[in-house]
């Protein structure tokens, strides 16, 4: 029987979508919407080959295929068969919403008159992601403005860093926008003010600030509309208040301070804001505040200008009061007088403070906090004991915590932070309250600190997180995990030198190395269990306690790092292999592992973790050889999804055998390499580029000399620049004096997400922003 024809799109409500299964709760004054996340290019394309001709194809193909008659299937065709026409509109709208804008609206559009209808569904229009959307080009976005620009209400063009000005400025045609990102961008202080002044309906704005950026060419319309914003993020490149004078209605205020201490010339600059500027007014709406700064010394003077205003009257709506900053920073009277008048007027749902100003002091327990979602202590120098007393047993239900960062507390499993030493072991009873008090936590950071079970059946940290099974991001010291054994008193289990691969139809040719089958996991270790009792895990962080990155942010290359913590001598290939259990896993990151003996672990999560879009290895077994490259290809193969790959390895070579292996990963999209005395073969590497099409970050770091590094970026840059619009390469030597000058280049989108080694888990309250 053929198949019911359901009802024209434009003459029928849009069926909600189901919110995700115990989903965080957002933060207060944080507007939601829930969409399915889109696919890639590579993914639509396949959707597009299982069902019928890709539409990309019969558009560039010459065929009119404007017709139902000569597109659409019959009802006999759709009978007789499954058929992508055949499902109902439902159903092709969720196929449709996972397409990119772009393809959306210039190619599936025109395939026939059914799919032309579905495609101006308000479901599909009405919110538009060009993120990440790395293939449209200056015409595509123009076209897609052109076409659909009135229906637009939400805009997401964040990092569209190769887009120019004269693009962007399209913007300005979409007059019915209520909330747009422009982060990354290329705007000028006169073509903002041009497209604000097209926009009466925006609440919601975020944007760069760059130098030369001059708040007096705003025109009164952009003023009116900015006035209306309630929702305002900015990068600042430059010390500025940027819009914010301008914005009186802020309910929400999300500033990250990018700024460098010092100008490409040498030059010094300084955090005073230029007079006519200090015209800030009072948050007296705001709900949210959050800061993130860079390393640097003029990113704190500038935050303290924003904090200066809010001392003077704290908003007593405030919920939400976030301040990330690394390293040291220091109070002042205002921050005092900030903190005392929260602790009396305001009740917060989310904190995060420096660490200097939550050590020694009692402010935790000052502060009130009504059903938390978010804390964050990193680094601070928290004891278990403090957290008991003033977060855990201060009458606070925290129930409705859902994310923890306890990065870098080295002492909150401790009942004492004064007489705890690294290598000594937690106070179980202090996890086993936590975990039962925050039992819905979703996201929970303890890296960047030792953390040592001590033997007891049901006493291990593993044992004891296994409890936590709404977990969906994890983050864990390598040591945390070992057996309670020290790893001195245990050798590390052998490779498995006598096995055979399995499943490539390969023989064994003596004298060449081959990766071995995947170590069986152990079920009998407390690891193993633990990933177990957590079927769910998206997010799995396995660093190392005393790792840290050879590429660190605003400063030269680091030469030298510490050794792994003794215990980590306990955890190898059959824990690694033991990760593979999470079929829904995506992000993965394994930094300092040195006993990984052959990586056979890696062929493991290969097989089995198809949905893995992200992985970053760094420093596996030991430092002088890299054991794990036979494995690491073995696992390439099987990555079909993986989108962004980071490498931290020294002495990494980069040949021909390693890049045919990441040229089987189809979806790739960035890479990065970071290697001390590595090598790289430059016909290797533009092999791979003309393979992998999908490639737009290629950033190399290595041994190589600088001109070697310049050659072969030219080289790239004039071989893919044309068909690639989003292409970023940057090749340079890692350990050169000039590597900081670089690194300022790279696009804030990808130096922050791939090029920099940091812990994304917790790093941020859930639905922050978009």
């Amino acid at each position: 029987m053929a198949a019911a024809r359901s009802p024209p799109a434009r003459e029928r409500k849009c069926v909600p979508r189901a919110p995700e299964v115990a989903a965080a709760p957002p933060l207060p004054g944080v507007s939601v919407e829930p969409r399915t996340p889109r696919l890639g290019a590579s993914q639509t394309g396949q959707v597009a080959v299982d069902t019928a001709a890709s539409p990309r194809d019969m558009a560039s193909s010459g065929e009119d295929v404007s017709s139902d008659e000569e597109a659409a299937p019959t009802v006999a065709d759709v009978a007789s068969g499954p058929h992508l026409l055949g499902f109902s509109d439902e159903i092709l709208l969720h196929i449709l919403s996972h397409v990119p804008s772009t393809d959306l609206i210039l190619n599936v559009r025109r395939t026939c008159r059914k799919l032309a209808a579905l495609c101006l569904d308000k479901s599909l229009v009405h919110t538009v992601l060009l993120q990440k959307d790395y293939q449209a080009s200056q015409d595509k976005v123009k076209q897609l403005v052109k076409e659909i620009g009135r229906e637009i209400q939400q805009l997401n063009m964040a990092g569209c860093y190769w887009l120019s000005g004269a693009t962007i400025e399209h913007v300005a045609r979409c007059h019915s926008l209520v909330k747009v990102n422009l982060s990354g961008c290329h705007l000028t202080s006169l073509r903002l003010s041009k497209m604000l002044s097209s926009l009466p309906h925006l609440r919601s704005l975020a944007i760069d600030v760059s130098p030369g950026f001059d708040a007096g060419q705003l025109s009164s319309e952009c003023k009116a509309t900015l006035s209306r914003v309630r929702e305002l993020k900015q990068t600042l490149f430059t010390p500025s208040y940027g819009v914010v004078p301008c914005c009186t209605s802020l309910e929400r205020l999300l500033l990250y301070f990018e700024i460098l201490d010092r100008t490409r010339e040498g030059a010094i600059l300084s955090g005073q804001l230029m007079v006519g500027q200090s015209n800030v007014p009072h948050y007296q709406n705001l709900r949210v505040f959050y800061a993130r700064l860079a390393p640097g010394y003029i990113n704190q003077e500038v935050v303290r200008l924003y904090l200066a205003v809010l001392s003077d009257r704290t908003p007593e709506n405030l919920h939400a009061f976030l301040i990330s900053v690394p390293g040291s920073f220091a109070e002042s009277g205002a921050t005092k007088n900030l903190l005392d008048s929260m602790a009396r007027n305001v009740t917060l749902d989310a904190l995060q403070l420096p660490k200097s100003w939550l050590n020694g002091s009692s402010l935790l327990q000052s502060l009130r906090f009504r059903n938390p979602l978010y804390f964050s202590f990193s680094r601070c120098a928290l004891s278990g004991g403090h957290l008991l007393q003033r977060v855990i047993h201060s009458g606070r239900d925290l129930r409705s915590l859902a994310s923890l960062n306890l990065s870098g507390c080295v002492h909150c499993l401790s009942p004492d932070s004064l007489l705890r030493k690294a290598d000594d072991d937690i106070d179980s009873g202090i996890l086993e309250t936590l975990v039962a008090c925050c039992c819905n936590l979703r996201h929970l950071n303890l890296s960047a600190a030792h953390h040592h079970s001590s033997e007891g059946l049901g006493r291990h940290l593993c044992q004891l997180l296994a409890r936590l099974c709404h977990l969906r991001s994890l983050a864990l010291p390598v040591c945390s995990v070992a057996d309670s054994a020290p790893g001195a008193d245990r050798a590390p289990a052998p490779p498995a030198t006598h096995a055979v691969p399995r499943g490539f139809g390969k023989k064994v040719r003596i004298g060449v190395q081959t990766c071995t089958s995947p170590t069986p996991p152990q079920p009998s270790s407390v690891f193993w269990s633990l990933l177990k009792a957590l079927p769910f895990l998206e997010r799995l962080e396995l660093i190392g306690s005393n790792f840290s990155s050879a590429m660190p942010r605003n400063e030269p290359a680091i030469r030298n790092s510490l050794p792994p913590c003794s215990r980590a001598q306990s955890v190898g290939d059959s824990e690694v292999a033991a990760i593979g259990q999470l079929v829904f896993l995506r992000h993965l990151t394994l930094a300092q592992l040195p006993s990984i003996l052959t990586g056979s672990g890696l062929l493991s999560i290969g097989l089995q973790c198809q949905q893995l879009q992200s992985l970053s290895l760094a420093n596996l077994g030991m430092l002088g050889r890299v054991v794990y490259m036979p494995a690491l290809s073995d696992m390439l193969k099987h990555c079909k999804r993986l989108r962004d790959l980071r490498l931290e390895q020294p002495h990494f070579s980069g040949n021909t055998q390693f890049f045919q292996a990441l040229s089987q990963c189809p979806s790739l999209q960035r890479f990065c390499l970071v290697s001390r005395s590595g090598t790289l073969q430059s016909d290797a590497v533009l092999a791979f580029m003309a393979h992998c099409r999908h490639v737009v970050v290629c950033h190399l770091f290595t041994g190589e000399s600088l001109a070697t590094c310049k050659s072969l970026q030219q080289s790239l840059l004039r071989s893919f620049q044309a068909e690639r619009p989003a292409l970023n390469v940057v090749i340079f030597p890692l350990l050169h004096e000039g590597l900081t000058d670089v690194i300022r280049d790279v696009p804030m989108v990808h130096l922050d997400e791939i090029t920099l080694f940091k812990s994304r888990v917790a790093e941020e309250p859930p639905n922050l922003w978009w």
